[in-house]
């Protein structure tokens, strides 16, 4: 019988069988006993979680989010009590499988996300759900980061990064998680919590597990006593390498204490829980100087690899001659790469990292020669220019982003990565390209950290097919006898995971692989701790549970689970997120193809509320997404499929009458504020009790009352055309006279002309039909708005200032089509071309800024800071800051997604009083009002004040 007979049906196809519509009782009680409210067993759940970044799934019997270390102890005792396995799960990024599992999924990332800077950044502490982003961005300020650098460091979490032994681009083996890790606290499969950092931590060791204790110095006297072990142990480690346990832990660490914190790191959560980590950093130098360098085929470059590492380079990735043409057509490609006839061409992208300009500058002269003595294709030199260093780094970074995006559909994308000594680093690379070619593998791309003989591959397969699965055996067969032949590992810096665990005893031999069986049973006698991780002995292991990718709808097949999108989404604490969104609909999909019914009902059910009503569409997930997928574009068309006839005219009448719409809405505000509280609260509740929370706003009192009128300005020698938001109609401001007045004060007292269209009272950017998905709305203001514009704009001579970030995005979208007419915020018009020529102001002593998403995507939180540093002495931004989701009219319909979004960034206002706040949206100021008490207003309205003649 074939692997392929014997592999494991697709995981959902063998969890039909199952209940999914009714979730195993006992257990969820037994669990939610031990963590209180923090346990999630409806079929939306346990798909949606089933799924992460690798091409597995087993869809969990619960997900639970606990709370603290010592619920994570309760879940073990249940874990070992009812023999149900458990594994737990942080940022879901895993390439390899270690992410997901068939019994209880423990989520470690929703409520284990603290920082704690110590020794003025000499160290940090952190739990396992904050970002390795997030972790640097505390850092920055004292000029350190951590040492693993990882790609996916947006979306990866520290729990990863110790779970995995990550490195990354620049810090080789010499600065990774096993290298830079100081401390933890575990918490052992048996309950038992170990501070690793404790003065006294070895003695409680011995004293609560002595069998523990007792085993670990047992086996660590069995390696150290073997002079064959020592020596595969030197060979292996010498470079990157995840493969198996690290059991270098019994070569380098004495007590048992340590040995047991060095073997957690890359267990990949078959251990043990890291409840928290203590990591020595490393200075984060801000001076760079990035270079391409062109060979004309992969020995040059890699015979060229000794001279760059003597030379000092802090990074040097390899692109492959078939990376370089996917490269060709990426819009932001170098000239010379898109002129360039790519033939047997391998590229080195090379950076110098220094912490002053100075030794910059001396590191790229010394470079020079350097370059000059190398058998280049072409002249290449070294630069520190932002734009030209972000143009070569998309190159590399979107290498993925093409070959991913442009998969067939239905094929799932596989991104390996191996290691082999630097020497061995060429006949490799030339192997995988013949494997690639024999096995039929074509527009494979080759690329990695050349200096340490780190290269990842990528595949595109299709798991729905047998013949392609015996096709993925033959050519995982080849490459392990290729890697192994030269000395190499496995995996360098993805994990075991399930895609490995049947090859870790021919890559350390028998002796290291009993010793690595002893080490789990000595810690998990029970087997529970994510089984079929790590160690596996059933050949056919890593063609089991594969995860087929059905065909959906085109706004969402490209995606490949990654996650990157998940921390930026506003609705992740509440309800879902963009790859679960995605998913879910592709479990739908697969539901009505197989005839179940009944789950496609609930699934459709349960997406209403958490996929579509709770949806910010605020487009954040695009920024993070590799592959580029706006989810809010999926969820625009689902809404607009469920808008009625009546519905649509409704808004079509609306948009056609928008200058008595938003007049009207404002006289509602204005008698909810001038009426007792109670009676505008009573009357939403009651609305929405009969029409229903997605349809009637709720009222709150920090609700201002409606704003004023926008009327025609004319101009005689404009220098843009304003197009006050009619945002600022309907709310009106917080204090003060509001944005419109702030704006056309700034102009007057700059000396700028600007002209406000004759017909601007009816009209809108488009983004309250856009967002609803309703269609006809959003032509019919299209059509108003275009004349207007081009007749205001002496048809497109001058640009368009909107004075709402997220109105200037609706507008731009509206505009998409038409040529000529620029559209430009606010913020950046008057960064650009009015606050040169404004009076001194008199600065507040410090400003609170709310950065919002549209602001984000249109690039102009620089200019922001920029207009904020001239309205106050000291700018604060808060590095927990994320979309407010207040999205138009969210906050209104479903408050409790804003209180979500807003709880971390408002916890950091909190923690720093400042004198004024701001933002440059009208809804997100009334959304960081509520979710603060302080009163935020447009940025620009507090510049006004500074400015305010005496």
């Amino acid at each position: 019988m074939s692997l392929t007979d014997r592999r494991t049906r697709h995981a959902l196809e063998q969890d039909r069988d199952d209940d999914l519509l009714h979730p195993p009782g006992p257990l969820v009680a037994l669990l939610e006993e031990a963590a209180p409210g923090a346990v999630a067993a409806r079929a939306s759940d346990r798909l949606s979680f089933a799924h992460d970044a690798s091409h597995y799934l087993l869809v969990p019997q619960a997900v639970v989010a606990p709370w603290d270390a010592g619920q994570v102890a309760a879940l073990l005792r249940v874990s070992a009590e009812q023999g149900v396995p458990l594994t737990f799960r942080s940022g879901g990024t895993s390439l390899s499988g270690q992410a997901t599992n068939d019994g209880v999924l423990v989520d470690t990332r929703r409520n284990f996300r603290g920082i704690e800077v110590l020794d003025d950044g000499a160290r940090v502490r952190v739990q396992p759900g904050a970002t390795v982003r997030a972790v640097n961005t505390r850092l920055a300020r004292y000029g350190r980061k951590l040492g693993p650098d990882p790609a996916s460091e947006s979306a990866c979490t520290i729990g990863g990064v110790v779970a995995n032994n990550s490195s990354g681009m620049a810090c080789g083996t010499e600065l990774n998680t096993y290298r830079t890790l100081e401390s933890a606290v575990l918490v052992l499969p048996s309950g038992t919590v170990v501070d690793t950092g404790a003065p006294d931590a070895d003695d409680r060791l011995r004293a609560l597990e002595p069998e523990v204790y007792e085993g670990l110095s047992r086996l660590r006297d069995r390696v150290r006593g073997n002079p064959v072990s020592v020596d595969r142990i030197r060979s292996l480690y010498s470079i990157k390498n995840t493969m198996g346990y690290g059991v270098n832990s019994f070569v380098d660490h004495t007590r048992p204490v340590d040995v047991l914190l060095h073997l957690v790191v890359g267990s990949e959560g078959t251990l043990a829980f890291v409840a928290e980590a203590t990591f020595r950093t490393v200075p984060a130098h801000p001076f760079a100087a990035t270079g391409l360098l062109m060979f004309p085929d992969l020995a040059a470059a890699t015979g060229s690899l000794p001279a760059l590492v003597d030379a000092g380079f802090a990074t040097i990735e390899l692109l492959d001659a078939t990376s370089l043409r996917v490269a060709q057509g990426d819009p932001e490609a170098t000239a010379e790469l898109r002129e360039l006839e790519v033939r047997d061409h391998t590229a080195l992208l090379v950076e110098h990292q220094q912490p002053t300009s100075e030794e910059l500058a001396d590191r790229v002269a010394a470079a020079t020669d350097v370059l000059g003595g190398l058998p280049l294709a072409s002249p290449a030199g070294l630069s520190s220019d932002a734009v030209t260093r972000a143009a070569l780094w998309h190159i590399r970074k979107g290498l993925y982003t093409a070959v991913a995006g442009a998969r067939p559909s239905g094929t799932t994308a596989l991104l390996e990565d191996i290691a082999v000594p630097v020497e061995q680093l060429l006949p490799t690379c030339e192997h995988l390209t013949e494997l690639f070619e024999r096995h039929g593998y074509a527009g494979s791309v080759i690329f990695g950290h050349a200096k340490d003989g780190n290269v990842h591959f990528m595949l595109n397969e299709d798991f729905d097919r047998p013949e392609m699965i015996e096709r993925y055996l033959r050519f995982t067969d080849d490459m392990v006898d290729l890697v192994l032949g030269n000395d190499g590992t496995l995996k360098a810096e993805h994990g075991t995971g399930r895609i490995m665990a049947p090859f870790v005893r021919r890559q350390y031999g028998d002796e290291l692989y009993e010793v690595m069986q002893e080490v789990k049973r000595l810690l998990d006698p029970k087997g529970l701790l994510n089984p079929g991780v790590l160690l596996d002995e059933d050949p056919s292991a890593h063609i089991s549970h594969l995860k087929s990718t059905p065909t959906v709808e085109v706004e969402v097949d490209r995606c490949v689970e990654c996650g990157y999108c998940e921390p930026v989404c506003p609705s992740k604490d509440l309800t879902t997120t963009p790859r679960r969104r995605i998913v879910l609909r592709r479990e739908m999909i697969r539901a009505r193809d197989g005839g179940d019914d009944a789950l496609f009902q609930r699934l459709e059910d349960e997406y209403q509320y958490d996929a579509i009503d709770t949806c910010a569409v605020d487009g954040m997930c695009q920024t993070a997404c590799p592959v580029l997928i706006d989810t809010g574009d999926l969820t625009r068309r689902l809404r607009g499929e469920q808008s009625g006839r009546v519905e649509q005219k409704v808004w079509k009448t609306a948009a056609k009458h928008w200058d008595g719409t938003t007049r009207a809405a404002a006289a509602a505000l204005t008698v909810a504020r001038a009426v007792p509280p109670p009676l505008p609260r009573a009357a939403t509740a009651a609305g929405r009790a009969l029409l229903g929370a997605d349809t009637v706003p709720a009222w709150s009192p920090e609700l201002p009352g409606g704003g004023s009128r926008r009327r025609p300005r004319a101009a005689a020698a404009p220098q843009a055309v304003y197009f006050p938001a009619c945002i600022s109609t309907m709310f009106g401001p917080t204090e003060g006279p509001g944005v419109q007045d702030a704006f056309l004060a700034l102009c007057d007292r700059a000396g700028v002309e600007v002209r406000v269209p004759d017909a601007i009272g009816g009209l809108c950017c488009g983004t309250p039909w856009k967002s609803k998905g309703l269609g006809e709305g959003w032509e019919a203001m299209r059509d108003l708005v275009v004349p207007a514009l081009r007749e205001a704009t002496d048809d497109g001579a001058l640009p368009v200032v909107v004075d709402a970030a997220s109105c200037t995005e609706g507008l731009i979208r509206l505009l998409a089509d038409e040529e000529g007419i620029r559209v430009v915020d606010a913020v950046a018009f008057v960064d650009s071309a009015v606050l040169a020529q404004l009076p001194a102001a008199r600065r507040v002593p410090s400003i609170m800024v709310h950065p919002t998403c549209s602001s984000t995507q249109l690039g102009i939180n620089p200019a922001l800071l920029r207009v904020a540093a001239a309205a106050a002495e000291e700018v604060v931004q808060p590095e927990d800051w994320l979309c407010c989701a207040f999205a138009g009219d969210r906050g209104l319909l479903h408050p409790e997604l804003t209180a979500s979004a807003t709880a971390p960034e408002a916890a950091a206002v909190g923690r720093h009083p400042a004198t004024a706040y701001a933002s440059v949206n009208r809804t997100c100021e009334l959304g960081m009002t509520r979710a603060t008490g302080h009163p935020y207003r447009h940025l620009l309205e507090v510049l006004a004040d500074g400015t305010r003649p005496a």
